[in-house]
């Protein structure tokens, strides 16, 4: 669905003679279309931000920690200073770089250092899950609110509101090439969650955290490595959303040009209202489920089918058009259904806590008690 809704939104774009998503929506409804989808992406990517501050102070605490020398009461191993640290020295000034093609070597480096944690996480599947015992009823497919899952979903693939960004950017911006570019990256990504999440929750099962970093122990030491990778990772991918939600304001305060002394003005000050939000706010799970129905999901599933269907001059019964209409149709049921049930089923958190079976007395008891 994401990768269908990727291409029907650059061919919306093609039909309407637009180069920006929010350029495509005002053109097709007018202000209020505008504004909504305004919102929605700066929103998206905003939040994105703090979630990927979080995790940051999350994952290189506990890599800090393994230092020889530092203790518990060390600077590094704050969660905030961390955060702070990262910003000023790595994710401010990367992100004030004014062409976004100018991060191709920076998401390079991110996309290495994926695979790379990928196999960390593989690895540990087959040598800690037997330390791990299993969470009852551990393989029940599906529960009642499973939908929730739909939401954290939609925001690990959504990368529709920088699509045009990145169009822009290829050397050959035609639909042909954006489709090949579009076919190979979603695809990539499919296999990268699918294998990150199978092995994630045939280690921990119903212990599994929002951040699955969480999960292993302090002591590990290929974990460790492997919390680094992720915490550059995440680092490396935050200037990305940065782009995004300066592009809006611009386009909605600044009508698209922002000079030099507004550039950085704006960019310091979207970081440091997200930077903030995430030293008071330390809980990842629900960040990403709410940020995934309510700004992911009209974003990837009800914006770009409603533009098409009604820029389409395709007979009613045409492929595109029907496949649009589903895709609407599923994006308003996720929508609806995923915020009640957030709200019903809020994640629980255990931020910075050491899990019980790192214990090997803790570990005794639990499996004593499992039933057989």
């Amino acid at each position: 669905l994401t990768d269908y809704s990727i291409i029907l939104l650059i061919k919306g774009g093609n039909l309407s003679s637009t180069n920006t998503y929010q350029e495509l929506v005002r053109k097709t409804y007018g202000l209020v279309g505008y504004l909504i989808l305004s919102a929605l992406q700066f929103l998206y990517p905003f939040i994105a931000m703090i979630s990927y501050n979080i995790i940051t102070g999350d994952t290189l605490t506990k890599v800090f920690q393994r230092i020889p020398g530092v203790g518990p009461d060390n600077v590094l191993t704050d969660r905030h200073f961390i955060i702070l640290l990262t910003t000023i020295i790595f994710t401010l000034p990367i992100s004030l770089y004014r062409d976004i093609a100018k991060l191709g070597k920076v998401s390079l480096i991110s996309l290495i250092l994926t695979i790379v944690i990928l196999i960390i996480v593989m690895v540990r599947t087959v040598t800690f899950s037997p330390q791990v015992p299993k969470s009852e009823n551990a393989w029940i497919f599906a529960k009642s609110n499973a939908v929730q899952a739909v939401g954290v979903m939609s925001f690990a693939f959504i990368c529709n509101h920088n699509s045009f960004l990145i169009y822009g950017s290829l050397e050959e911006p035609t639909l042909k090439n954006w489709s090949r570019v579009t076919h190979v990256s979603v695809s990539l990504a499919v296999v990268i969650s699918v294998v990150f999440a199978a092995c994630g929750y045939i280690t921990f099962t119903g212990y599994t955290e929002g951040d699955i970093f969480e999960n292993y122990c302090k002591e590990d030491n290929l974990a460790t490595f492997g919390r680094f990778c992720y915490g550059v990772t995440v680092i490396l991918t935050f200037p990305l959303e940065c782009f995004v939600t300066r592009e809006v304001v611009a386009n909605v305060f600044f009508h698209g040009n922002l000079s030099t002394v507004f550039h950085v003005v704006v960019t310091v000050v979207i970081i440091a209202v997200a930077t903030g939000v995430s030293l008071v706010y330390d809980c990842l799970g629900i960040v990403l489920e709410l940020n995934g129905v309510l700004s992911a999901t009209p974003l990837v599933f009800i914006i770009p089918t409603a533009c098409y269907l009604r820029l389409s001059k395709e007979r009613w019964n045409h492929s595109d058009n029907l496949v649009s209409c589903l895709i609407l149709a599923v994006g308003v049921l996720v929508m609806a259904v995923g915020f009640v049930l957030t709200i019903m089923y809020p994640q629980e958190c255990s931020h910075g806590k050491e899990m019980f079976y790192c214990f090997p007395s803790n570990v005794s008891f639990q499996n004593s008690t499992l039933p057989p």
